[in-house]
């Protein structure tokens, strides 16, 4: 089907009848010109936003290129404004800085007068092995987990025996 010569063909139906060949030119012409009016409004609409965003583009390019002008006041005699202190400084003297130094073994300094001192001298224990460790731990449950290769962790299955539980 021909969409042309069917809009064609209902036109001259409905126009046909009251309408006179001036009339049905007229009307075909107001509808070409409101078409070609409104492709025009499209083409404006897109060229005036191509034509923005260039504007946009070329503000902002031209507005990180444009040097910044300082705000503070020159100073006077002509000379140019500073945007920093100059601070001066000198070294201290030899009397006024702080050191330290390492006390002597036999010199104990403490905080309170309840402090002793105990030593204790000589090698008083004996190295067990694994299980010899968990003979001494055979009425508590426990499990030696080895975490590295010279290196395990003794593991109690009741937290409570954690914090301690007499030997016999």
């Amino acid at each position: 089907m021909n969409h042309e010569a069917d809009n064609g063909l209902l036109l001259n139906d409905v126009l046909a009848e009251a309408a006179s060949p001036d009339f049905r030119r007229a009307m075909l012409d107001q509808t070409l010109g409101l078409a070609r009016r409104r492709r025009r409004w499209r083409q404006t609409r897109r060229a005036a936003g191509i034509l923005a965003i260039l504007g946009l583009l070329v503000f902002f390019v031209w507005q990180k290129n444009v040097p910044q002008r300082s705000s503070a006041p020159a100073s006077v005699a002509g000379a140019v404004a500073r945007n920093y202190k100059l601070v001066r400084t000198q070294p201290l003297p030899a009397s006024e800085i702080v050191t330290t130094q390492p006390i002597a073994s036999g010199r104990v300094i403490a905080s309170a007068p309840t402090v002793e001192i105990i030593q204790t001298g000589g090698n008083h224990y004996r190295v067990i092995n694994d299980n010899q460790l968990l003979a001494l731990l055979a009425s508590h449950p426990a499990a030696l987990v080895r975490v590295g290769p010279h290196s395990e962790e003794l593991v109690f299955v009741n937290p409570a025996d954690e914090k301690g539980f007499p030997i016999n």
